[in-house]
Formats: C-alpha cells, structure tokens, sequence
C-alpha cells in the first residue's frame, strides 16, 4: 500500500511528560484537565518512563513519564487547542524557568489532523517530534499508520528511523496491586 492509499487523520496527539513531584497523578491530573475543557480523548497510549534527553542540568532528576493522547474531532482551532494546553500545564503547576528543564507536567501539540503551522506561537507538526523516542514509542502505539504531514512518513517509519537511541521502557507502577 502506498502513502497516497492512507487516509491522514483529523485527530489530534498530544504528548504528555512529567518528572517532579507525583509524575503518573500528574498524567492523569492533565489528562482530565483535557477532558473538563470539552476535549474528547479518545485513545491513550501506555506510560513509558525514559531519561530526560538534551539537557544536562536534568542528570540527577528523576526520569520521565510520558504517554500520548489521541483526541478526536471536533477540535478547536490548532491555536485554540494550543491555549487550552497551556492553561492546563499552568493550572498543574508548570513553570518555565529553565528551557529543556525539571517539569510538573509538559503538553505538546504534536499533530492535529494534517495541519501546518510556523508561526512564532505554533509550529505544526511539532518540529522534534521525528526525533523524540520517548514521543514516537507512544505515537507508534496508537497510531503506526499516521502518516506525518510534512515528512510524508508513516510514524511506525520514523521510530525505526529516529537516530535517538534513548531508553523508552513500559512504565511498571511501584504501587499496583498484587
């Protein structure tokens, strides 16, 4: 089957990480922050724990949880949704005192259908989302077939690809129930 066979799609993903305080009450806190400002998520992927990448200042923190959330349409404008994710982080805590740094919970706009954007407030598709493991992994598992709007590359494709070699490993939470 060809790339042109594929239909795209008009969800959007949203990438959700966190490395402070309780990281998975974190996720779930974000998750219905997106579900009370009237986003229908559809789809979650597992938790993956994985080391922070690109910033030194992050050795000692603890590693990250991240997921993706796969929310459907109707969806807000991609600059609305934006908004309302930030909002979300702000209300959890967020701050941004340190590019790349420690964080309470991190939201990015992956996705949304085939839009592009490259505005100083918005870039569509996330410009580092072909180069995240830790992004791809949970994209990968709820959607291989995506197709990515500019490289014109089915997701499953770039996590083969990706030269980022970082563990991704299935989150295992300390406190399940035996």
């Amino acid at each position: 089957m060809t790339l042109a066979n594929l239909s795209p799609s008009a969800n959007a993903y949203i990438s959700l990480g966190s490395n402070l305080g309780d990281r998975a009450g974190n996720l779930l806190l974000a998750v219905r922050g997106m579900l009370d400002s009237g986003l229908v998520v559809s789809r979650l992927s597992s938790v993956y724990e994985t080391e922070p990448v690109g910033n030194s200042q992050q050795r000692d923190m603890p590693p990250f949880l991240n997921m993706v959330a796969e929310l459907r349409i109707p969806l807000p404008p991609p600059e609305q949704l934006l908004a309302q994710l930030l909002r979300i982080e702000y209300s959890l805590g967020r701050t941004r005192e340190v590019a790349g740094g420690p964080r309470t919970i991190d939201l990015d706009l992956l996705l949304c259908g085939v839009e592009t954007r490259g505005t100083e407030f918005l870039t569509l598709p996330h410009p580092r989302l072909h180069q995240r493991r830790f992004v791809l992994v949970p994209l990968t598992e709820l959607a291989p077939r995506l197709i990515h709007p500019t490289l014109q590359k089915l997701v499953s494709d770039l996590l083969e690809e990706t030269e980022d070699k970082s563990e991704v490993r299935l989150w295992r939470s300390q406190n399940r129930l035996r």
